[in-house]
């Protein structure tokens, strides 16, 4: 028994014997459109998207060691304040190896590293350093202040992006220069980041002095008494923490490595602890010497005898 055809089908052919017996063609199939244009090429035959540009990826760990004070602990967190890109770990053994600390930047996927290294309670050490491939700076940082302990009145927006600025120092000698470029890097925010916000509310300040980097954060805010709108109409409002660091070495590879670069003004605060001991035990020494100076003159020097000395006995 001869199957029916569906009325579609039926429809179809004599559609198209139609066509035939007139003599037109059936319309050809349009070519699809192209989903992205060719690509370039490099000189080494590599194919570079043209829609794919630079994008920073820079990640910065915060990491202390053991020991650390409630005030360079605080220091540390105003700063990851101050850096949305950074990522935090555990405290570091101070008996470890520093070299362990490049195997946890690589599981955070950080590309740089603060390290505050305390000492005795008292002394605090910075490590600014690139992982893994280097270069470091270990610097000595005094005259720490946060921002709990200073009654300052700026208050800037949290993840804002900075505006840093340099002093014209940092153009003069090489070692400067390097550190210009590893602060750059590190305090930067990466562009579009998804902890930071599009807003540029205050500027971080690198200035040296005296061999230091004096480390200053202000908000940017604008000036009741001038215009908004002209460039003089802002003012700068310190917001911290503060800090000033002394560099001490400069190494090739990441905490450790080649010297490149040494302080020779630089004086550990052990050195000027001791002097200071030294001073204080040469007063005891001096005022013992002293004593011993008045006897023996005393001795050498008796007094006549006084020929009224015995008229009230």
């Amino acid at each position: 028994m001869a199957k029916r055809k569906a009325p579609e089908a039926a429809e179809a052919g004599s559609n198209k014997a139609a066509r035939k017996g007139q003599g037109q063609q059936a319309p050809k199939r349009q070519p699809a459109a192209p989903a992205a244009a060719a690509e370039p090429e490099t000189a080494a035959g590599h194919v570079t998207p043209a829609s794919q540009g630079f994008k920073n990826k820079e990640k910065v760990l915060l990491l202390s060691s053991r020991g650390i004070t409630y005030r360079f602990r605080h220091l540390m967190l105003d700063l990851g304040q101050l850096l949305p890109h950074s990522k935090r770990d555990a405290k570091l053994d101070t008996k470890s190896e520093r070299g362990v600390i490049n195997e946890v930047a690589d599981m955070k996927g950080c590309t740089s590293v603060l390290y505050f290294e305390a000492r005795k309670h008292k002394d605090l050490y910075l490590w600014l350093a690139k992982a893994p491939g280097g270069p470091s700076v270990k610097f000595h940082v005094t005259n720490v202040h946060t921002l709990e302990e200073l009654k300052l009145s700026g208050n800037h927006l949290r993840g804002s992006r900075p505006v840093l600025s340099f002093d014209r120092n940092f153009e003069e000698q090489p070692h400067l220069q390097l550190l210009k470029e590893m602060f750059t890097q590190m305090f930067a925010t990466p562009k579009r980041h998804h902890k930071s916000k599009p807003f540029f509310d205050h500027v971080t300040s690198f200035s040296v002095v005296d061999g230091r980097v004096w480390l200053r954060n202000y908000q940017v805010v604008p000036d009741p008494d001038k215009k908004k709108e002209a460039a003089e109409g802002l003012a700068l409002v310190e917001v911290g923490p503060r800090a000033c660091l002394q560099p001490i070495k400069m190494f090739a590879g990441s905490f450790g490595g080649p010297v490149i670069y040494e302080n020779a003004e630089y004086v550990s605060p052990n050195t000027i602890r001791s002097m200071l001991k030294r001073q204080q035990q040469g007063k005891y020494v001096a005022k013992v010497q002293s004593r011993q100076e008045r006897k023996q003159h005393v001795a050498a020097n008796p007094l006549p005898k006084d020929v009224l000395g015995d008229v009230f006995k």
